[in-house]
């Protein structure tokens, strides 16, 4: 089971739903999710600006290697559902 407790509540259904689900979450989560360190911080509110090394260590620790690093690991993980294989 995964421990979403440094994700920013308002967030963790949706990197939920993407990780359990495969469901493409919206553009800032996308952003984290593909890698993409200047357009996450671009796309981020007031919590999530101040909380990019939570999320960074949440990938690296919690979420599997396949879901994660790229746009292209992203779009896969959506087509096999997440961990709903």
């Amino acid at each position: 089971m995964l421990n979403y407790e440094t994700i920013p509540e308002h967030c963790r259904e949706g990197i939920k739903r993407y990780i359990e689900n495969g469901i493409i979450p919206g553009d800032f989560l996308q952003a984290v999710i593909s890698n993409n360190l200047v357009k996450a911080f671009s796309l981020s509110d007031h919590i999530n600006g101040n909380r990019l090394k939570d999320y960074a260590e949440f990938l690296y620790w919690e979420m599997p290697m396949d879901a994660w690093g790229s746009r292209d690991k992203m779009n896969k993980w959506c087509e096999h559902k997440g961990l709903d294989l």
